[in-house]
This record gives C-alpha cells, structure tokens and sequence, in this order.
C-alpha cells in the first residue's frame, strides 16, 4: 500500500488507469441495460416492474461497498497515518450516498406495486436510511472544521463506528421479519434467480462497481490537485510577503 503512498505516483497511476476504467464502464452499462431492457424477461408476478431490480439491488450493494471503502480507508488513516487514505474516505463519501439514494427511491418506487406502499419502517428499510445519515454525516463532518486534519480525523471516526451498521443491514433480513425477501445470489447452494435474469444484474453491478472505481479515482485526482494548487499559491502569496517586508 505505501508504495502508492506518494500522491505523485498515485496521480501518475490513476492518470494511466482512468480512461481504462471510463471505457470498461460505458460498456458495461450498455451491455448490462442491453440485456435488463430487451433480453430479461418480465416476472410472472412482478411484471415489467422487476426491471427496477437492475438499478436497485447493484446501487445497494455499492452503497455497502463503499461504506466498507471508508471505514476501511479511515482505518489506514487513523492507524497508519497513510497520506492517501483520508482522500480516498473523504473522495468515496458522496458516491456511497448517491447509490444509497438510488437504492432508497428505486426501492420505494418498486415497493409501491409490490407491497402497496412506497416505505414501511422494517429493518432493512430502517437500517438502509441510517446508512444515508451516516453518509451525510460523514461528508459535514470532514468539512465542519477550520482544520482539515481534524475534520478528517472526526469523520474517520464516525464511520468506524457506523460501520456496525453494515452487518445489519446484511442480516436484517434473516434476524426479523421484514417485507424484503431473504438473499436470493449470495447464499448457500447458489443463486435463486434464473439465468435469464441474473445475467443482466450482474452485468449492471460490474457496472455500478466500475462507474465507481472511475469516479473514486477522479474524484482523488481532484482532490490532490487541488491540495497541490493551494499550496502553490500559498508558498507564492508567502514569498511575496516576505520579499515586501525585505
């Protein structure tokens, strides 16, 4: 990991990474929406309302995946003092709270004609808009102080905490009795879900997982960019300081 410590490397990394990433997420939404949209059949129960699970249950699972980025990432931070680490928390922050946004209005909009309503408070719905608190909650704290460090510092802290959530929302299903139907691809014996429709989810995941490895990167790069041109300025509003006052 410390090799990609130094934020010139990293830069160097991500420059030859990113049009990569870019061109493998374009194709895999394109083929994943292919085969959701014109290749997927409609559910006997559900109807055409299942093609909502294309775009429900990757941006769920990216919402968790990207809070296990954080609290992983705040970890290196806070133990290792790794230089890159607070970036890629604070740099991931946003994009989980925009899957776990989509994931909260797709699964409100596929609830209605399934349950006939958009939201009941069981614990998966519950604990998913926790996690979208957290989220925000991150995102102020890194940004409520004069001190950046500091700032950083508090919002690692709140995600390792949050991050007990993860496992509930994981297992909300299989410790109360919720709406939501129990693991149906992650479970022992394999998948439930036929072929026809597995596919597609699957293809549109990859997407998801892309979309936000691209974005992650782009979103550093930034970020260290930036860092690198207030420092610039500042070295050079200090330099013209100190050759007035000579």
């Amino acid at each position: 990991m410390h090799r990609f410590a130094n934020p010139g490397r990293f830069l160097r990394l991500a420059h030859r990474l990113q049009p990569w990433l870019v061109t493998a997420t374009v194709i895999a939404f394109a083929a994943g929406l292919y085969y959701a949209l014109f290749h997927s059949p409609a559910d006997y129960q559900q109807g055409e309302t299942v093609r909502i699970m294309y775009i429900h249950v990757p941006a769920a699972w990216m919402a968790l995946f990207a809070y296990c980025t954080i609290a992983f990432a705040s970890a290196c931070a806070l133990i290792w003092r790794h230089p890159l680490a607070d970036v890629a928390a604070e740099a991931a922050s946003p994009l989980g709270a925009g899957f776990t946004l989509i994931a909260l209005v797709s699964g409100s909009l596929w609830g209605k004609p399934m349950w006939g309503t958009y939201w009941v408070w069981d614990a998966r719905l519950t604990s998913f808009l926790l996690l979208f608190f957290l989220y925000l909650g991150h995102i102020a704290l890194s940004q409520a102080f004069d001190d950046r460090q500091r700032g950083r510092r508090a919002a690692a802290i709140l995600a390792l905490v949050g991050a007990i959530n993860v496992p509930i929302i994981k297992f909300s299903v299989d410790w109360w009795n919720t709406l939501h139907q129990p693991a149906s691809i992650m479970r022992m014996g394999g998948p439930a879900i036929d072929p026809s429709m597995l596919v597609p989810l699957l293809l549109m995941a990859a997407a998801f997982q892309l979309f936000f490895f691209a974005a992650l990167i782009a979103r550093m790069k930034a970020e260290l960019l930036s860092a690198r041109l207030r420092t610039a300025m500042f070295n050079r509003l200090r330099a013209g300081t100190t050759g007035t006052a000579g």
